[in-house]
């Protein structure tokens, strides 16, 4: 069976796409295929006798099916990923070491499966679309990306919208294989210049899990007001989320002692509340881009009262009529951690349901308890390759916080955030990173990243035989369809 799945999955990568048929001589509905294959090497900090230098394969293939008529459309999405080759000997018994890299997170969520594969429902839902483009009403199971309700014909927002706003809160967790999605409903009322986007969902199971059919008992309700200025250079909004979290017989991933958290079963219900804007501005051969974005937080952290925030700050500047159009950036970014691990009050930014990876390329961190000072460069040597390298700085928030990883619920069964000790040390780990992007053709696509992460005190404390750690992966992206026949504003 495994074979066969191998085998049909190379198989797909590499026919050739047919012309695009025209509508009509197409289907009644479209069909698309999403295929991506990606070998990963890992070298996490070193833990003996556990292996933390190890490799594996991911594959993920979706397929759907949709249509469009003048004031309906429906997609019904089945979604089979595979992960083949996953260490069995990554995951540490020093509780403070635990999973060594994301292959031995994949392990233990399959229950120590190191070829989990399996094929779920990934999105089926229903939309009516009211009169004028902007305004529509979906119900149920699709994918949401908080941040990204508009679509900027402005290059420079569109960049970084997708790259520096969107999925900070809520995410698909596109970067794993399983992938999240939500059950419920959505909507967008908006004309020209402005966007109201409201959801109220509960999240699915997947992310790391290979089966995404299940509901978790983990809902939120979001609204968010966008609106363009100044001729589309700048791009702002303003929201309100609403978090709960009802898997009251799982352990919550906090600084306070064990005893005190295994014996607090009550509910998690945050309020975040935030905005952010961006621009970019003319200037000589280029663009200025500026970037500012913060939220606060409050609620109940379990028994705990909760208040904590964040704040990002970006510039940058790109020479937009150099053939090369090369970009420098830079930023900062902090999180509120929790100082006092035996009060009342829980201090620490929590991250909700995000796609971390957006935000730590090396994938051993995310913006929780966090202090992130970065620069960055890209350029584009010819219009199918995109360079980009990243050098980031970080610290801990707090000292007597943790270090987190992970991005969420993805689980009934674990958390989805996973804290180590820091030992009373803040300074953490300074990475550099690199990827190329190559779209070869209009179907086939090649990632490749590397990542050397330089671990200080906090990572030296828990892994005292290596403390630095190593990452990459090469990738393979395809992409198929066929649109439908009919044109759908005809009807």
């Amino acid at each position: 069976m495994k074979a066969l799945l191998v085998s049909f999955l190379f198989a797909l990568t590499v026919i050739p796409a047919p012309a695009q048929a025209s509508k009509r001589g197409g289907p009644p509905v479209s069909i698309s295929i999403y295929d991506r294959t990606r070998l990963d090497v890992w070298q996490w900090f070193a833990a003996p006798p556990n292996s933390e230098t190890y490799s594996y394969t991911e594959s993920l293939l979706r397929i759907a099916v949709a249509r469009r008529t003048r004031h309906w459309d429906w997609m019904a999405e089945l979604s089979q990923p595979a992960v083949l080759g996953l260490p069995k000997d990554s995951v540490s018994a020093v509780a403070a070491q635990g999973q060594l890299g994301l292959g031995a997170t994949y392990y233990a969520a399959n229950g120590n499966n190191d070829y989990p594969a399996t094929a779920f429902f990934k999105q089926g839902f229903l939309r009516y679309h009211f009169k004028g483009p902007d305004k529509n009403l979906r119900l149920g199971r699709y994918e949401f990306f908080e941040g990204q309700e508009t679509t900027p014909k402005n290059r420079t927002l569109l960049w970084l919208q997708n790259n520096r706003i969107g999925q900070r809160l809520v995410g698909n967790f596109g970067f794993t294989n399983a992938q999240r999605s939500f059950d419920g409903v959505d909507g967008h009322y908006g004309s020209g210049s402005w966007d109201l986007t409201g959801i109220a969902a509960r999240a699915d199971q997947g992310v790391f899990n290979m089966n995404g059919n299940p509901e978790l008992n983990v809902d939120l309700q979001y609204m968010a007001f966008s609106k363009y200025e100044w001729n589309q250079h700048l791009l702002w909004r303003v929201f309100a989320m609403d978090y709960h979290d009802g898997r009251t017989g799982i352990l919550k991933t906090d600084n306070r002692p064990l005893a005190v958290r295994q014996a607090d079963k009550k509910n998690i219900r945050l309020g975040t509340y935030g905005g952010d804007f961006l621009t970019s501005i003319p200037a000589g051969p280029g663009n200025f881009d500026f970037l500012a974005w913060g939220v606060l937080q409050n609620g109940n952290w379990g028994k705990q009262s909760d208040g904590a925030g964040a704040v990002a700050l970006e510039g940058g500047y790109q020479l937009t009529k150099a053939p090369t159009a090369p970009w420098l950036r830079g930023g900062w970014f902090r999180s509120s951690g929790d100082k006092s691990p035996g009060d009342s009050r829980h201090s620490t930014f929590f991250q909700v349901l995000p796609t971390p990876r957006v935000y730590a390329r090396f994938p051993f961190y995310n913006l929780m308890n966090n202090q992130d000072t970065f620069v960055q460069a890209m350029d584009t040597p010819t219009k199918k390759l995109a360079l980009r390298s990243d050098l980031h700085w970080l610290q801990l928030t707090s000292n007597s916080d943790l270090w987190y990883q992970g991005g969420g619920a993805f689980d009934n069964k674990v958390f989805g955030y996973v804290g180590r000790p820091n030992n009373g040390h803040s300074t953490f780990a300074s990475v550099y990173d690199m990827s190329a992007d190559w779209q070869a053709t209009k179907s086939f696509a090649f990632n490749f990243y590397y990542a050397h992460a330089w671990g200080k005190s906090v990572i030296a404390a828990i892994y005292p035989t290596d403390r630095n750690a190593q990452y990459g992966y090469a990738e393979l992206v395809y992409r198929w369809g066929i649109p439908q026949r009919d044109d759908p504003t005809a009807e």
